[in-house]
């Protein structure tokens, strides 16, 4: 009986430890980034031939990722829509603000530039 009673409060501690362990894991993450782009393209084919893939290599390279992009927008509430908008998504604001400072990506942006104009912006995600 004290066998049974032993090895069952050991393994009521082991699952303790580990809920405080997965709970102070998940209180340390930080949320995600999402940088939002609106663009109004002046020269859809030259823009997506010399921009789109600099921008993209620039982004992967700050660890960023596409989630959505396109010229399909649906207005739900206010002003006409840009031409286009994209949205990535970086580990961290910290992470977004480094892209956008990035050489790589000021470099396209002085392409991107000659085709479009720009309003960005970021915002912190909610923890998951």
């Amino acid at each position: 009986m004290k066998a049974f009673l032993t090895t069952t409060f050991a393994m009521l501690t082991g699952v303790a430890i580990g809920a405080a362990a997965v709970q102070g894991l998940h209180a340390q993450a930080k949320p995600p980034a999402y940088a939002i782009t609106e663009i109004e393209i002046t020269n859809l084919d030259a823009y997506q031939k010399e921009y789109v893939p600099l921008a993209q290599a620039s982004i992967k390279a700050a660890g960023g990722h596409l989630l959505a992009a396109g010229q399909n927008i649906v207005v739900l509430e206010g002003a006409s829509p840009p031409t286009r908008v994209s949205i990535n998504q970086f580990d961290s604001l910290e992470a977004a603000k480094n892209w956008r400072d990035s050489s790589q990506y000021k470099e396209a942006r002085k392409v991107g530039d000659k085709y479009a104009k720009f309003r960005a912006f970021a915002v912190e995600g909610l923890p998951q």
